[in-house]
């Protein structure tokens, strides 16, 4: 994954986010974390997009419609609740 699609994600999801050794981002909802990754700061290389992917509870799928904007922060808090990670 690009820097700049991880800024989309961040963007899109509304992610909290920390900078430290690596760039710490993290999703809440109702004041409470829900999902957490990160990514490097190393400049130039891709990011392991399968692994942010898998962090954020998102299939290929969903994570490509996010990207491509077909998909909202509601959308994705919608994902989360069909996964039992968000009380309804």
């Amino acid at each position: 994954m690009k820097v700049h699609e991880f800024g989309i994600l961040e963007a899109k999801l509304c992610l909290r986010v920390r900078d430290s050794r690596d760039r710490l981002a993290w999703f809440e909802h109702n004041d409470k974390v829900i999902t957490r990754t990160k990514r490097s700061h190393g400049g130039g290389f891709d990011l392991p997009k399968h692994l942010i992917r898998q962090q954020l509870k998102l299939s290929e799928e969903e994570l490509a419609g996010i990207l491509e904007c077909s998909l909202t922060r509601e959308d994705y808090i919608g994902i989360l609740k069909r996964k039992g990670l968000i009380s309804t």
